[in-house]
């Protein structure tokens, strides 16, 4: 079997996470050959991630032939955007991105998950969840019936959605976060570690506690459109 050659853009954490969710699935079934790692820091480029050589900065992703998938691996709460940036400054079309779900995941028929979009382990979709592009969600999340993921969505470890919720664009989770049914955050919005959001979240808004409310601390995140 052909192995289809991949490289991740984000020389961070997610980048290594991601780097093992490959490897997990090719202990199942070999699939996917990483080739490298691509990062805008000078002090990166040369170095390695988890034994893949760093080559240079996030646009060589531009330069690459149609043979070689891409992921971006960039994510952080204090900029739920950035990974939408990214993926917009380097203008590669969507199609170009691969797809990883972890053989552990649970995904049913009816779930629709757009590229770029990385599931790690144990992640769970019930019933006619739809999943943008660009979306990462990390181990332990759940994800329930008609729940609508907008592009470039960040779910920490553990989060965990009730019904009917619908989370817009470049919105983060994060870690142990729970929301109820039927409700929605607004693009660019931050639900904190363990937080409970029984009403819908602003855009730009960051919420804590239980129930989550505004955080007027951290004001209003810029929101890529």
């Amino acid at each position: 079997m052909t192995l289809r050659q991949v490289l991740l853009i984000g020389a961070g954490g997610m980048a290594r996470e991601t780097i093992e969710l490959i490897r997990a699935i090719n202990r199942e079934a070999p699939r996917w050959d990483p080739i490298g790692v691509l990062d805008d820091s000078a002090d990166k480029q040369g170095t390695e991630v988890l034994g893949l050589p760093v080559l240079g900065p996030c646009t060589m992703a531009t330069e690459v032939g149609e043979d070689v998938d891409l992921l971006a691996c960039v994510a952080s709460p204090d900029d739920p955007p950035r990974r939408a940036r990214l993926v917009e400054r380097l203008g590669v079309p969507d199609e170009r991105y691969a797809t990883l779900i972890h053989p552990t995941a649970v995904i049913p028929d009816s779930a629709r998950i757009g590229p770029g979009s990385i599931l790690h382990a144990h992640v769970v979709l019930t019933a006619d969840v739809t999943v943008g592009a660009h979306v990462a969600i990390m181990p332990q999340v759940v994800l329930t019936h008609d729940d609508e993921i907008g592009n470039y969505v960040t779910f920490g470890a553990g989060a965990r959605v009730s019904g009917g919720v619908t989370i817009e664009t470049a919105a983060y989770i994060a870690s142990g976060a729970m929301l109820r049914e039927r409700i929605t955050v607004g693009p660019g919005a931050v639900v904190g570690m363990g937080a409970v959001a029984t009403r819908s979240v602003p855009a730009g808004e960051v919420w804590h506690g239980c129930p989550a409310r505004p955080t007027p601390a951290h004001g209003r995140l810029e929101v890529a459109r």
